[in-house]
């Protein structure tokens, strides 16, 4: 299965599947034979390509996939992956039958959805995950009264059958766990609530990356692996709180395609922010904030890896090119690693994140599209 078609471009991501099949197999041995790892590859697999993390993951283990859209479900039945396929986000009840005839779960915790749904469900059997909120405040049923009338109603619709419930935790990447103790405890006796109805469902889970590392007793039966699937910790302060050192996948990369000795003087990019002090070398890269490479990396003192060493962003980013301070001349298409490593060097997602004030969720998520994803079993990118 190909999943990059040839590119032209001289600015392209590396995703190193064999890191992330090393993270299911970690998080894997962590767990009992009898508990599912949900890969979850959501927003195009964190910015990773869904697709091809998706065969990267069963080849792990994964047995089980994650989405927030529909849409997003239907790619990877598009793209070949047969496996079951959860979409996490509500879906409309009207485009329930659609799920349906793709075998895609459906997350619900709606009765009047239920009862709107079953109107265009008469055929194939939509199986759905009642989704219990018990403190994220986001998605979910709340109490005990609307969890005892949404199964009910459940068992009144024969096309639409529970596969299963989860919770969603709110500080299990977090080194307090006070919180966390208090969902996992409502979740409990939710479960308990549901197994005495008689309506024990197949799958329990509420243990996302973070939990799934740190807490795997409290896991029930599948956990849902997401970030930490890319190699990316939940949250720097858990770092190291957990069993076992994750491999990062992503690594962005790009060419020098122009560089110039400036004298004294010489402002550089919109707005003439930056102003060379002495004679400069100043180097232009091809990539820019319409690729998802943030003006905020010049203005928080952003830098890049060439010839092996640590180079500084200089001037506002533009949409499609950046400029860069060179500590002596380099030859065009010398190679720019702005995530990964060169020589002694290495540039992570975690300090881009830092960098930037926020989350690693968000870089490479942030990388769009139009910068190409090459898959290599391992990292081929030379300086």
């Amino acid at each position: 299965m190909a999943f990059s078609s040839e590119s032209y471009r001289d600015t392209w991501v590396e995703i190193n599947t064999e890191n992330i099949k090393y993270n299911i197999r970690e998080v894997r041995k962590l767990h009992a034979e009898d508990v599912a790892v949900m890969a979850v590859v959501k927003a195009d697999g964190y910015g990773h390509g869904a697709a091809a993390t998706a065969v990267a993951a069963a080849e792990a283990g994964a047995s089980y996939f994650g989405v927030a859209l529909l849409e997003e479900a239907l790619e990877l039945r598009e793209a070949g992956i047969d496996l079951p396929i959860l979409v996490l986000g509500r879906t409309r009840p009207q485009d329930a039958p659609v799920a349906a005839r793709h075998d895609i779960r459906l997350t619900v915790f709606q009765e009047e959805w239920l009862k709107e749904a079953s109107r265009y469900t008469a055929g194939d059997p939509l199986l759905i995950h009642m989704k219990v909120d018990t403190g994220m405040g986001r998605l979910g049923l709340i109490n005990d009264e609307e969890i005892i009338s949404f199964l009910n109603a459940v068992t009144r619709i024969p096309s639409i059958e529970m596969e299963g419930m989860y919770t969603h935790f709110a500080t299990a990447d977090e080194l307090e766990t006070t919180y966390f103790e208090q969902q996992y405890a409502r979740f409990s006796r939710v479960v308990a609530l549901v197994q005495q109805m008689g309506n024990a469902p197949q799958l329990i889970h509420c243990g996302n990356s973070a939990a799934a590392m740190r807490f795997p007793e409290r896991c029930f039966n599948m956990v849902r692996f997401g970030i930490s699937m890319y190699g990316l910790t939940p949250a720097a302060d858990i770092t190291g709180h957990l069993p076992f050192t994750l491999k990062e996948a992503f690594t962005l990369h790009s060419r020098l395609t122009q560089v110039k000795e400036v004298p004294p003087g010489t402002s550089i990019s919109y707005g003439a922010t930056y102003t060379s002090t002495g004679n400069e070398w100043i180097g232009t890269v091809p990539i820019g904030y319409a690729d998802g490479w943030l003006r905020a990396h010049a203005d928080n003192q952003g830098e890049v890896l060439a010839g092996g060493y640590r180079v500084p962003i200089v001037g506002r980013i533009c949409m499609d090119q950046m400029m860069v301070r060179l500590p002596h001349e380099f030859p065009v298409d010398t190679a720019v690693t702005l995530i990964g490593s060169q020589k002694e060097e290495t540039i992570s997602v975690t300090e881009v994140a830092s960098r930037l004030g926020t989350i690693t969720y968000e870089v490479p998520c942030t990388i769009s599209k139009r910068v190409p994803r090459v898959y290599t079993p391992e990292n081929r990118f030379e300086p």
